[in-house]
């Protein structure tokens, strides 16, 4: 009959596991409305708005001339567009690539509207010494960051033509290694406390960064009593190691995660990513059952 769907026990319990997969993850805009292009927006009677970006006034009513969320901040009414380049703001947390090694100052690709800067002057020399870069300093930039290197930092400041001035005087900065990145829309991506977090139970480290690329390794052990730096030490390098086959399953299943949150536009935190790992455990363990009960039937049909 016309209209009418009907789903096996298998579909409905996967239509079950799906929902719960999302019950505890945060919304990505609670309390806001979407707009497409063309629609009205309510200006709750209010003399002497401010009309946005986004917006425009068309025979004295306010309508939206992209698709996205509605921001009011006092009388300015604007619509943020659902998928935009990366907007950087003071304190975010970014992951980016080394594109070019330049004049005491390294080139970060962070996908965003600006171009982005790493000085010289703003990374932790080897052995983590506090003192003023020397020529030699600056002949040797290679050996901190080269080209192609991927890293995490944290924007500092803005320059006078809008160009992002970036820091990894942290020790939870710098080069990444024994990972992947996987890429998202930066909307879907929360401003949260904390954005290195480990997913319990999996053994995976994860780097949100706000501009759209999270970085996905293998969990790091830090030393129980980690002696401080010294001249001879390095600064704190990443240990480029032989990641395990366990370890490479879960990375690129927590990847896929991620990347399926992305493709159905949901808000990419750590809840709602452990959330659809559990999801996908299970019906890969559903999926190797099925398939071996399959192996054995053929064999058993060959045999007799």
């Amino acid at each position: 009959m016309p209209g009418i769907v009907f789903q096996s026990p298998q579909q409905a319990n996967t239509a079950a596991l799906a929902e719960a997969a999302f019950e505890d993850a945060p919304s990505l805009h609670p309390e806001t409305s979407y707009v497409c292009v063309g629609d009205t927006i309510d200006t709750d009677q209010q003399e002497g708005f401010l009309r946005g970006h986004g917006t425009q006034v068309v025979d004295g009513t306010l309508m939206a001339t992209v698709c996205g969320v509605i921001q009011r901040v006092n009388k300015l009414i604007s619509v943020v567009p659902v998928k935009n380049r990366y907007n950087p703001e003071l304190g975010d947390v970014v992951v980016g690539r080394v594109t070019e090694v330049a004049n005491k100052r390294w080139r970060i690709d962070l996908r965003s509207k600006q171009a982005a800067a790493l000085m010289l002057s703003a990374v932790n020399l080897p052995g983590g010494v506090q003192r003023r870069r020397t020529a030699e300093d600056e002949l040797n930039m290679r050996t901190v960051y080269a080209e192609g290197d991927l890293i995490s930092a944290e924007v500092q400041s803005f320059y006078a033509d809008g160009a992002i001035a970036l820091h990894t005087r942290s020790l939870k900065y710098g080069k990444l290694a024994n990972g992947q990145i996987v890429e998202v829309p930066p909307t879907l991506i929360k401003r949260q406390k904390q954005h290195f977090t480990t997913l319990e139970g999996t053994g995976v480290q994860l780097i949100l960064g706000l501009n759209g690329v999270i970085w996905v390794s293998a969990e790091t052990t830090p030393a129980p009593e980690a002696p401080k730096p010294s001249m001879d030490s390095d600064a704190q390098p990443p240990t480029v190691r032989n990641v395990s086959q366990a370890e490479r399953h879960a990375i690129a299943r927590v990847a896929k995660c991620i990347r399926a949150l992305a493709k159905l536009f949901f808000s990419i935190h750590p809840t709602s990513i452990l959330n659809v790992y559990t999801y996908n455990a299970k019906i890969s363990e559903y999926v190797l059952h099925l398939t071996s009960l399959q192996q054995g039937i053929q064999k058993l049909q060959q045999r007799f």
